[in-house]
C-alpha cells in the first residue's frame, strides 16, 4: 500500500495502474489463518495512515494551514472514537500557550493547538504523548529563509502530520497505554505583525526566551506541546519535529536523530524504528553546550551562539521545557522528511516518517526493554 502510493490529485493525467485497488492473498497453514489475517488487517491499517500523513505533508501550504489541520483531526477523532479538543488563539493565549502565538501572529492563518486522546479500557498507569511540530509553512519570518526550495518547507508541519495519524491509527488498533497527542501548529510569515529578532515573551512554565532567530521557531511552538504533555499527565512524552539543517547534514536524508533524557524511552524508539525500517541514531546530550544558549537579556535564547552542534543545542532549549521528572525523547526527522528521488518503495515526495515508530511504540509499550 505505501509502494502503490502517488499524489496525483492536482494532476489531470492519472497513473492508471496506481488507481487500480491493491490486493494481498496470504497463504497460510489453516492453523495460523486467524492470525495472518489480523497481522495483514494491521498492517494494511497502519499503511493507510502513512499515506494519509503523506497526503496531507503534499499538499500545498494554501490549502494546508493551522485550520485545515485541526479539521483533518476532527475527522480522524470522529472515525476512531478519539476524545479530541482545540485551542484557537483566544484558548491559547488564555491557558498562556504564547508560543504558537508568537510564532503564528505574522500569518493570516491562526495557530492552532489540538490534543487526541485514546483511553484505554482499563486505567493505564502510564501516559504517552506524543507532540508534534506543525508549522504549516515556514518562511523563516523575518529570519527570512534563502528562496531556493524554500517550497519544501510545506512539509514543515510532518511531525504533527505522522502524530495526528499515529493516533488515528492507534484509535483503531486500541493499545492498553493512554496515549494524548499534541499538535502545535501555525505558520511563521513575516508581515507587519510578526515576532522581530530580539523580542523577548515568557513560555508557559515561566522561562523566558530571547527570539534571536525568528527561523528557530519550530522549538518555540513545541515549549507549548511539552508543556501540555505534563498537563496532560503524561508519564513519558516523544516529539516529532523538522527541527534542526543541522541533523539533515550530521545524519543525510535516510536517518533521523533521537535525543533525551531517558535511556529506556530512547532504546524502545530505535527498536520501534528497526521494527518498520525507519532508521534513528542516538546523538548526545552534551551538557557543556547548554552555555551557547545564554543571554543577558532572557533565560535562554531560541539558538545557540556559535553555530556548532544545531542539532543538540536545539534538544538542549526543549529540555528545559519537558516537565520535571519526564521521561523523554526528541526526534528529529529534517532528513527523511522528504525525498527528492524514488526511494525503496516510496516515490519522491514526503514519507511519512515516524509515523510506524510511533504506533509500534505505544503498541509494545509493555514489551521488555530491548
Amino acid at each position: 500500500m505505501v509502494g502503490a502510493y502517488t499524489f496525483d490529485r492536482y494532476k489531470q493525467e492519472k497513473d492508471e495502474f496506481l488507481a487500480r485497488d491493491a490486493q494481498v492473498t496470504v497463504f497460510v497453514h489453516p492453523d495460523h489463518s486467524a492470525d495472518a489475517e489480523a497481522r495483514k488487517a494491521r498492517y494494511a491499517w497502519v499503511s493507510e495512515n502513512v499515506n494519509r500523513a503523506r497526503d496531507l505533508i503534499n499538499e500545498p501550504a494554501n490549502v494546508c494551514t493551522p485550520e485545515y489541520m485541526a479539521e483533518r483531526a476532527v475527522e480522524a477523532a470522529k472515525e476512531v472514537g478519539l476524545e479530541i479538543e482545540i485551542l484557537d488563539p483566544a484558548g491559547l493565549k488564555a491557558r498562556g500557550y504564547l508560543g504558537c502565538l508568537r510564532v503564528g501572529q505574522g500569518s493570516a492563518h491562526p495557530p492552532r493547538m489540538v490534543i487526541l486522546r485514546h483511553v484505554p479500557r482499563k486505567p493505564s498507569r502510564e501516559t504517552i504523548a506524543l507532540v508534534g511540530k506543525g508549522i504549516t509553512f515556514d518562511t523563516g519570518g523575518i529570519s527570512l529563509k534563502p528562496g531556493d526550495h524554500m517550497w519544501e518547507m510545506k512539509g514543515d508541519m510532518a511531525g504533527a502530520a505522522a502524530v495526528l495519524y499515529s493516533m488515528r491509527a492507534l484509535g483503531r488498533l486500541a493499545p492498553d497505554v493512554k496515549v494524548v497527542g499534541i499538535l502545535c501548529c501555525a505558520e511563521n510569515f513575516p508581515d507587519a505583525n510578526a515576532q522581530r529578532p530580539g523580542d523577548i515573551f515568557t513560555a508557559k512554565n515561566g522561562k523566558s526566551i530571547v527570539v534571536d532567530n525568528t527561523d528557530a521557531e519550530g522549538r518555540l511552538v513545541l515549549t507549548d506541546g511539552l508543556h501540555r504533555a505534563g498537563e496532560e499527565g503524561a508519564t513519558h512524552i516523544v516529539d516529532i519535529a523538522t527541527l534542526t539543517g543541522a541533523c539533515l547534514r550530521a545524519l543525510g536524508p535516510s536517518v533521523a536523530g533521537v535525543l533525551g533524557t531517558d535511556r529506556e524511552l530512547i532504546r524502545r524508539v530505535i527498536r520501534s524504528g528497526e521494527n518498520h525500517g525507519e532508521a534513528f541514531w542516538e546523538l548526545p546530550l552534551v551538557e557543556e553546550y547548554r552555555d551557547s544558549l545564554k543571554t543577558p537579556y532572557a533565560d535562554i535564547n531560541n539558538i545557540a551562539s556559535g553555530g556548532l552542534a544545531g542539532a543538540i543545542t536545539a534538544s538542549l532549549f526543549l529540555r528545559e521545557f519537558v516537565p520535571r521528572g519526564l521521561a523523554w525523547a526528541h526526534l528529529d526527522i529534517a532528513g527523511p522528511m522528504f525525498k527528492e528521488k524514488d526511494w525503496k518503495y516510496y516515490e519522491a515526495g514526503a514519507l511519512g516518517f515516524g509515523l510506524k515508530t510511533l504506533v509500534d511504540l505505544c503498541e509494545r509499550f509493555h514489551d521488555p526493554v530491548p
